[in-house]
Protein backbone atom coordinates (compact mmCIF):
# COMPACT_ATOMS: atom_id res chain seq x y z
CA UNK A 1 0.00 0.00 0.00
CA UNK A 2 1.15 3.54 -1.10
CA UNK A 3 1.11 5.47 2.42
CA UNK A 4 1.34 8.96 1.29
CA UNK A 5 -0.97 10.46 -1.82
CA UNK A 6 -4.04 9.14 -0.69
CA UNK A 7 -7.43 10.62 0.34
CA UNK A 8 -8.80 9.09 3.86
CA UNK A 9 -11.43 8.83 5.99
CA UNK A 10 -11.23 7.53 9.49
CA UNK A 11 -14.33 6.96 11.93
CA UNK A 12 -13.31 7.82 15.74
CA UNK A 13 -10.40 9.95 14.31
CA UNK A 14 -10.52 12.57 17.17
CA UNK A 15 -8.94 10.66 19.86
CA UNK A 16 -6.79 7.63 20.74
CA UNK A 17 -5.40 5.11 17.55
CA UNK A 18 -7.72 7.35 15.10
CA UNK A 19 -6.01 10.69 16.13
CA UNK A 20 -2.39 8.77 16.00
CA UNK A 21 -3.35 7.13 11.97
CA UNK A 22 -4.88 11.04 11.50
CA UNK A 23 -1.26 12.58 12.33
CA UNK A 24 0.71 9.86 10.67
CA UNK A 25 -0.68 10.30 7.58
CA UNK A 26 -0.76 13.71 7.60
CA UNK A 27 2.54 13.45 8.03
CA UNK A 28 3.12 10.69 4.96
CA UNK A 29 1.33 13.97 3.04
CA UNK A 30 -2.26 12.49 3.39
CA UNK A 31 -5.79 14.16 2.57
CA UNK A 32 -7.52 13.48 5.85
CA UNK A 33 -10.84 13.77 7.12
CA UNK A 34 -11.86 12.36 10.77
CA UNK A 35 -15.59 12.15 12.02
CA UNK A 36 -16.55 11.04 15.45
CA UNK A 37 -19.54 11.83 17.98
CA UNK A 38 -17.97 14.58 19.94
CA UNK A 39 -17.71 17.92 18.40
CA UNK A 40 -15.22 19.71 20.76
CA UNK A 41 -13.13 16.71 19.99
CA UNK A 42 -13.41 17.06 16.55
CA UNK A 43 -12.66 20.70 16.76
CA UNK A 44 -9.42 20.03 19.23
CA UNK A 45 -7.90 18.05 16.51
CA UNK A 46 -8.71 20.65 13.86
CA UNK A 47 -6.76 23.20 16.31
CA UNK A 48 -3.61 21.34 15.80
CA UNK A 49 -3.69 20.64 12.64
CA UNK A 50 -5.71 22.61 10.52
CA UNK A 51 -5.34 20.89 7.57
CA UNK A 52 -7.57 18.18 8.90
CA UNK A 53 -11.48 17.96 7.97
CA UNK A 54 -14.04 17.76 10.51
CA UNK A 55 -17.60 15.91 11.04
CA UNK A 56 -19.72 15.14 13.74
CA UNK A 57 -20.97 11.48 13.04
CA UNK A 58 -22.35 8.63 14.92
CA UNK A 59 -21.24 5.32 13.11
CA UNK A 60 -24.15 3.77 14.85
CA UNK A 61 -26.34 5.77 13.98
CA UNK A 62 -28.53 5.46 10.65
CA UNK A 63 -29.24 8.95 9.52
CA UNK A 64 -25.29 10.18 10.25
CA UNK A 65 -24.16 7.56 8.04
CA UNK A 66 -26.05 8.70 5.52
CA UNK A 67 -25.02 12.23 6.06
CA UNK A 68 -21.45 11.21 5.93
CA UNK A 69 -21.51 9.46 2.71
CA UNK A 70 -23.50 12.16 0.69
CA UNK A 71 -21.09 14.44 2.36
CA UNK A 72 -18.08 12.31 1.25
CA UNK A 73 -19.37 12.09 -2.46
CA UNK A 74 -20.17 15.85 -2.63
CA UNK A 75 -16.60 17.19 -1.20
CA UNK A 76 -14.39 14.24 -1.65
CA UNK A 77 -14.85 12.67 -4.80
CA UNK A 78 -10.95 11.53 -4.40
CA UNK A 79 -11.55 9.35 -1.63
CA UNK A 80 -9.95 5.91 -1.96
CA UNK A 81 -9.16 4.71 2.01
CA UNK A 82 -11.58 4.16 4.34
CA UNK A 83 -10.34 3.29 8.35
CA UNK A 84 -13.35 1.82 10.14
CA UNK A 85 -11.62 2.97 13.61
CA UNK A 86 -14.26 3.93 15.78
CA UNK A 87 -14.96 1.52 18.98
CA UNK A 88 -16.16 1.20 22.45
CA UNK A 89 -15.60 -1.14 25.65
CA UNK A 90 -17.49 -2.18 28.14
CA UNK A 91 -17.41 -4.53 31.21
CA UNK A 92 -20.19 -6.67 31.27
CA UNK A 93 -21.24 -9.33 34.07
CA UNK A 94 -23.87 -11.50 32.54
CA UNK A 95 -24.12 -13.67 35.48
CA UNK A 96 -26.10 -10.60 37.01
CA UNK A 97 -28.38 -10.85 34.40
CA UNK A 98 -29.11 -8.76 30.99
CA UNK A 99 -29.67 -5.06 32.29
CA UNK A 100 -25.85 -4.32 32.38
CA UNK A 101 -25.39 -5.16 28.37
CA UNK A 102 -28.85 -2.78 27.75
CA UNK A 103 -28.05 0.08 29.87
CA UNK A 104 -25.28 1.46 28.07
CA UNK A 105 -23.89 1.88 24.89
CA UNK A 106 -24.05 -1.14 22.17
CA UNK A 107 -20.66 -2.19 21.91
CA UNK A 108 -21.84 -4.29 18.64
CA UNK A 109 -23.65 -1.95 16.75
CA UNK A 110 -20.65 0.28 17.38
CA UNK A 111 -17.62 -2.06 16.45
CA UNK A 112 -18.97 -4.63 14.44
CA UNK A 113 -22.55 -3.48 12.67
CA UNK A 114 -21.19 0.07 11.54
CA UNK A 115 -17.93 -1.45 10.09
CA UNK A 116 -19.91 -3.66 8.16
CA UNK A 117 -22.41 -1.15 6.99
CA UNK A 118 -19.68 1.68 6.26
CA UNK A 119 -18.12 -1.19 4.32
CA UNK A 120 -20.87 -1.54 1.88
CA UNK A 121 -22.08 2.12 1.99
CA UNK A 122 -18.53 2.60 0.69
CA UNK A 123 -17.17 0.10 -1.71
CA UNK A 124 -18.73 1.19 -4.48
CA UNK A 125 -17.14 4.40 -3.66
CA UNK A 126 -13.92 3.17 -3.25
CA UNK A 127 -13.90 0.52 -6.58
CA UNK A 128 -11.59 1.21 -9.11
CA UNK A 129 -9.73 3.69 -7.24
CA UNK A 130 -6.00 3.63 -7.33
CA UNK A 131 -4.90 2.44 -3.84
CA UNK A 132 -8.45 1.94 -2.74
CA UNK A 133 -8.43 -0.12 0.63
CA UNK A 134 -10.36 -0.50 3.66
CA UNK A 135 -8.58 -0.83 6.86
CA UNK A 136 -10.39 -2.39 10.28
CA UNK A 137 -9.06 -1.66 13.08
CA UNK A 138 -10.05 -4.98 15.47
CA UNK A 139 -8.06 -6.11 18.62
CA UNK A 140 -6.45 -8.92 20.44
CA UNK A 141 -9.17 -9.87 22.57
CA UNK A 142 -11.12 -10.79 19.48
CA UNK A 143 -8.48 -13.66 19.03
CA UNK A 144 -8.09 -14.12 23.14
CA UNK A 145 -11.50 -12.98 24.72
CA UNK A 146 -11.60 -11.59 27.96
CA UNK A 147 -14.05 -12.70 30.08
CA UNK A 148 -14.71 -9.33 31.78
CA UNK A 149 -15.61 -7.77 28.46
CA UNK A 150 -17.96 -10.74 26.38
CA UNK A 151 -19.35 -8.38 23.99
CA UNK A 152 -16.25 -6.78 22.97
CA UNK A 153 -14.25 -9.53 22.67
CA UNK A 154 -17.37 -11.21 20.66
CA UNK A 155 -17.44 -7.68 18.49
CA UNK A 156 -14.09 -7.38 17.67
CA UNK A 157 -13.93 -11.54 16.63
CA UNK A 158 -16.98 -10.38 14.23
CA UNK A 159 -14.64 -7.60 12.82
CA UNK A 160 -11.48 -10.20 12.11
CA UNK A 161 -14.21 -12.65 10.27
CA UNK A 162 -15.56 -9.83 8.44
CA UNK A 163 -11.95 -8.21 7.31
CA UNK A 164 -10.96 -11.88 6.47
CA UNK A 165 -14.20 -12.62 4.05
CA UNK A 166 -14.04 -8.78 2.60
CA UNK A 167 -10.69 -9.05 1.81
CA UNK A 168 -11.06 -11.96 -1.07
CA UNK A 169 -14.71 -10.43 -1.85
CA UNK A 170 -13.47 -6.91 -2.82
CA UNK A 171 -10.50 -7.96 -4.51
CA UNK A 172 -12.68 -8.68 -6.80
CA UNK A 173 -12.72 -4.73 -7.43
CA UNK A 174 -9.56 -3.88 -6.37
CA UNK A 175 -10.00 -2.92 -2.72
CA UNK A 176 -7.21 -4.23 -0.43
CA UNK A 177 -8.67 -4.95 2.88
CA UNK A 178 -6.48 -4.74 6.18
CA UNK A 179 -6.70 -5.61 9.41
CA UNK A 180 -5.52 -3.93 12.89
CA UNK A 181 -4.89 -5.63 15.91
CA UNK A 182 -3.95 -3.56 18.73
CA UNK A 183 -2.61 -5.04 22.32
CA UNK A 184 -3.78 -2.53 25.16
CA UNK A 185 -2.91 1.45 24.41
CA UNK A 186 -3.38 3.85 26.43
CA UNK A 187 -6.13 5.61 25.01
CA UNK A 188 -9.67 6.57 27.01
CA UNK A 189 -11.10 3.02 26.44
CA UNK A 190 -12.91 1.93 28.64
CA UNK A 191 -12.00 4.30 31.49
CA UNK A 192 -14.25 2.93 33.91
CA UNK A 193 -13.37 -0.76 33.33
CA UNK A 194 -9.76 0.59 33.75
CA UNK A 195 -10.26 2.07 37.04
CA UNK A 196 -12.33 -0.66 38.61
CA UNK A 197 -8.85 -2.66 37.85
CA UNK A 198 -6.84 -0.54 39.88
CA UNK A 199 -3.31 -1.37 39.16
CA UNK A 200 -3.72 -1.91 35.43
CA UNK A 201 -1.34 0.16 33.46
CA UNK A 202 -0.91 0.95 30.29
CA UNK A 203 2.59 2.04 28.81
CA UNK A 204 2.09 1.32 24.60
CA UNK A 205 1.18 5.43 23.34
CA UNK A 206 -1.07 5.49 20.22
CA UNK A 207 1.54 6.68 17.80
CA UNK A 208 4.36 3.97 18.88
CA UNK A 209 1.57 1.19 17.64
CA UNK A 210 0.37 3.35 14.60
CA UNK A 211 4.64 3.73 13.68
CA UNK A 212 4.76 -0.01 13.78
CA UNK A 213 1.54 -0.07 11.55
CA UNK A 214 2.30 2.07 9.04
CA UNK A 215 5.19 -0.13 8.36
CA UNK A 216 3.48 -3.08 8.13
CA UNK A 217 0.73 -1.33 5.89
CA UNK A 218 3.42 0.12 3.43
CA UNK A 219 4.34 -3.91 2.74
CA UNK A 220 1.19 -5.12 2.42
CA UNK A 221 0.76 -7.20 5.39
CA UNK A 222 -3.21 -7.17 5.53
CA UNK A 223 -3.45 -8.81 9.65
CA UNK A 224 -0.73 -6.57 11.42
CA UNK A 225 -0.17 -7.19 15.39
CA UNK A 226 2.11 -5.32 17.73
CA UNK A 227 3.94 -7.23 20.62
CA UNK A 228 1.67 -9.83 22.15
CA UNK A 229 -0.93 -9.64 19.00
CA UNK A 230 1.54 -10.58 16.41
CA UNK A 231 1.92 -13.77 17.99
CA UNK A 232 -1.93 -14.19 18.51
CA UNK A 233 -2.48 -13.14 14.77
CA UNK A 234 0.37 -16.60 14.29
CA UNK A 235 -0.95 -18.51 16.76
CA UNK A 236 -2.31 -22.39 17.12
CA UNK A 237 -5.50 -22.93 19.13
CA UNK A 238 -3.83 -25.06 21.47
CA UNK A 239 -1.84 -21.48 21.92
CA UNK A 240 -4.55 -19.47 21.90
CA UNK A 241 -6.57 -21.49 24.40
CA UNK A 242 -3.53 -21.13 26.62
CA UNK A 243 -3.48 -17.51 26.73
CA UNK A 244 -7.38 -17.21 26.89
CA UNK A 245 -6.59 -19.54 30.52
CA UNK A 246 -3.53 -17.11 31.87
CA UNK A 247 -4.98 -14.23 30.77
CA UNK A 248 -8.82 -15.05 32.35
CA UNK A 249 -7.19 -16.87 35.29
CA UNK A 250 -8.41 -14.50 38.09
CA UNK A 251 -12.14 -14.20 36.38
Amino acid sequence: MDISGNSILITGGATGIGYAFAEAFLEAGNEVIICGRKEEKLAEAKRNHPELHIKVCNVAEEADRKSLIEWIKASFSRLNILINNAGIQRDIDLTKGISGFMAGENEIRINLEAPIILTGLFAPVLAGKKGAAIINVSSGLGFVPAAKMPVYSASKAGVHAFSMATRLQLSKVGIKVFEVVPPAVDTDLNPEGRAGRGNFKVDLKPGEFVSAVMKGLEKDIFEIGYGTTEGHIKASREELDRSFMQMNSRW
